[in-house]
Parts: C-alpha cells; structure tokens; sequence
C-alpha cells in the first residue's frame, strides 16, 4: 500500500510486477528501462536544464502550454485520482490539482523528480514517483484519468501501443485517457522553439537534414516525431477502444480514450 501526501490509500502491490522493481534513493521506484530517449531525457535534459527550456519559449508556445493544460483540467472532476506520464519538473502535475483531489506524476529522470518534489511542497496534493512508463506499479484500475501530454507518446520513444494500453489497464472502467501530439500547423513555432534551445546550449544543433514532416532530429540524439489524428485512429482501433480527437489551439491534437468496462 502507498498513502499519498492528502492521505489517500492506494495499493501498488495489486500487480505482480511490483515485486521485480528496485527502491531509488529518493524513496520512489524504478524499474531497469531500455536505453534510448530515456538516457537522455535522464541524462541530459532533466531537472533546471528541462525547467529552462520552458522559460525561453516563445509567447505564442506559451499558450500552446497552457491550453494543453486547460484542455485537460476541462475533462476532470473533483474527485478523480490523476496519473500524469512523463511529469518532468512537475509542470502540469501540480496544475492538475486545481480540479482534481490528487496527482500522481511519473519519470524515469531523477533530477526532474526531485525539483517537481521541491517546486510541490509538502503539503501539496502531488506525489512524484520514479516509474516506467510500459510498467506501471500500480493495480488496475487505480486512476480515474491518466495524462499524457506535449507529445510525450512520440517523446518518449517507446512503443506506442503498449504505453497506451498500459495507461488503460490502470484507468478506471469508464475513466479517461488524455494523450496529445502536435498539429500540423504547430510546426514552424514547435521548430523555433527547438532551435532556441539549441541555440541556448540545452539540446543539440538541429539536424536538418533529418528534420521534418513532423519530426525533430538533433545532432545529439534527440529525435521525436509526431502522431497524426488518423495514426491516433488507428492506435485506437489496434487497441479496441473508440478515440475522440480535437484539435486544441491549432497546437495540439488530443486523443481521448475511456477505458473499457471490465469483462
């Protein structure tokens, strides 16, 4: 069982794979993660580097931020117990709880974790935990809504199948799936907005013989693509369940997913 900081109960030992994971020094838990965009994430943008690279967005990324986050506080309820995927520094996990009673936000990098923990408080209504998204420790049915948003199903370079349906094993039946990518038309600011990271020495140059269509390339490693309302159809489709999708602020494609009665 975990008691999270409002004093709600939730137990993490309802899955089998709990047994296999490792505590980390901050008290969370970590699984062994596959090498790739995770090493870098963990590595190399993490904790005040990935708090930075939000500072120097452009006013028009800005609002692109912040309407992915008030699209999501839109769909929540005041009770509902959220999952946020790929949670950095905390960014939206804390927003999250001007609706919702409480957040969970997961990341596989340590540095992030523990500013979010800092940033959080104490006494706030977020807990921050060191997880695998393809392996989450938690029962099914745990979350009445999971998150994830700005591109993290591309970002994180995972199969795309498998985070989702995961996501949907440990959202309540009937509860809500939120993942978003970016739209089409987003993609002059979305690349400005890496070339000024670059430009600030937080990622690498841009390969530009490798960027676009849809996808970032950098000369270090980085690489994310983008995920189309007929590719989050198909996903859909692949996984049984039906999408709504919306086109948020000409920024943002949102696929939302509620996840299956149990049979």
């Amino acid at each position: 069982m975990a008691a999270f900081a409002d004093g709600s109960i939730v137990d993490l030992t309802a899955d089998t794979r709990f047994h296999s994971m490792d505590a980390d020094h901050d008290g969370g838990w970590a699984f062994l993660t596959r090498p790739g965009m995770h090493d870098y994430y963990a590595g190399r943008l993490s904790g005040d580097r990935l708090r930075r690279c939000y500072a120097i967005a452009s006013p028009r990324v800005q609002r692109y931020l912040e309407a992915e986050i008030r699209f999501v506080l839109g769909r929540l309820e005041p009770d509902d117990l959220v999952l946020e995927l790929g949670c950095g520094y905390g960014r939206v996990t804390v927003r999250l709880t001007e609706v919702a009673r409480h957040a969970v936000g997961i990341d596989t990098a340590p540095d992030s974790l523990a500013l979010a923990r800092r940033a959080a408080g104490f006494r706030s209504r977020c807990d921050f935990l060191a997880m695998d998204a393809l392996a989450l420790a938690f029962g099914a049915a745990t979350f009445d809504t999971v998150v994830c948003v700005q591109n993290g199903i591309c970002a994180f370079g995972v199969d795309k199948k498998r985070l989702v349906d995961e996501a949907l094993r440990v959202t309540r039946p009937g509860g809500r799936v939120l993942f978003s990518s970016y739209a089409e038309r987003f993609w002059p600011h979305r690349r400005q907005w890496f070339e000024a990271q670059a430009a600030a020495g937080l990622m690498g140059a841009i390969d530009d013989r490798r960027t676009g269509a849809g996808v970032i390339v950098c000369e270090d490693g980085f690489r994310s693509g983008t995920m189309t309302p007929g590719e989050f159809h198909s996903l859909a489709a692949d996984l049984g369940v039906e999408p709504e999708i919306h086109d948020v602020d000409e920024s943002s494609i949102f696929c939302v997913l509620a996840a299956p009665q149990a049979t």
